[in-house]
């Protein structure tokens, strides 16, 4: 009898992660199925009771539930705790376990670009739970962050950078000597393409990594921009796929297939 998980949010539409998921429960000839669950914040309990049950073996969660999931669950890891949000919910002992995977696969997949943030400037965009995950993996690797975002006092209490956090009015201010920027706002994701975090008359630093956890379009108009500035520029399958893999170890217990997910992924995104 097959098993199934999901992703809980709202909206879910866009997201790819059944194509890495099921062709990783395929190759491990799993009898897993991975769906997409488009979740209402007043439906968030109900798809709670569906895990509790065991009708659902696990989940992911995306916006706009990943702090608001926190105190329906029984218990939260250190790393969800620190980063206060919570992505993947794993069943054990009919209890819920709140983890975050979204640190391990940014850390991953700097890993896999070679980036060292040791020491050196790297501003993030945003305030929400990526925007966390990510701010809490680079303070882990000796990265200085700075936090941009709309405003500045929630940007502190969130995050817990204070004096690292600006308005995104002041990216015209951003060290010039920053190697990583990293949009952690949905902003540019589709279907509204044609937005953009960065304003077009601020030059974007040549010298830094623009890395837009976007993946759906590829090819973002933010990275479009940080490259026209002469800047290098990827998108978000690396994490997307590595945070993938760590929920998908959590639920099975198996090693997860990392070059099949990725080529699911890039066959289709």
């Amino acid at each position: 009898m097959a098993r199934w998980v999901g992703l809980i949010g709202w909206p879910v539409e866009h997201s790819r992660s059944p194509l890495m998921h099921n062709a990783a429960f395929a190759a491990r000839g799993l009898d897993w199925q991975y769906v997409l669950l488009p979740t209402s914040p007043d439906q968030l309990q109900a798809a709670l009771d569906q895990i509790r049950s065991g009708e659902l073996a696990g989940a992911n969660v995306t916006i706009p539930h990943k702090s608001a999931v926190m105190p329906l669950l029984d218990e939260i890891d250190p790393a969800a705790e620190a980063i206060r949000a919570v992505n993947t919910i794993v069943p054990r002992d009919g209890r819920l376990i709140g983890c975050n995977t979204d640190a391990i696969g940014f850390t991953r997949a700097l890993s896999e670009m070679a980036v060292d943030v040791n020491g050196k400037p790297c501003a993030v965009l945003g305030t929400g739970g990526a925007a966390r995950a990510v701010a809490h993996a680079l303070k882990g690797l000796g990265g200085s962050v700075t936090i941009y975002a709309r405003e500045v006092t929630e940007a502190r209490a969130l995050i817990g950078l204070d004096g690292q956090a600006r308005s995104l009015d002041d990216l015209d201010q951003l060290e010039r000597e920053t190697i990583l920027v990293v949009n952690a706002t949905p902003v540019g994701m589709a279907p509204n393409v044609d937005a953009s975090p960065w304003p077009d008359d601020v030059r974007f630093p040549a010298s830094a990594l623009a890395l837009d956890l976007i993946y759906n379009p590829r090819r973002t108009r933010w990275m479009a921009q940080a490259e026209r500035s002469g800047a290098r520029s990827t998108n978000g399958l690396a994490m997307l796929i590595y945070q993938g893999a760590a929920a998908f170890e959590m639920w099975t217990g198996h090693t997860a297939p990392v070059d099949v997910m990725r080529a699911a992924l890039e066959a289709e995104v």
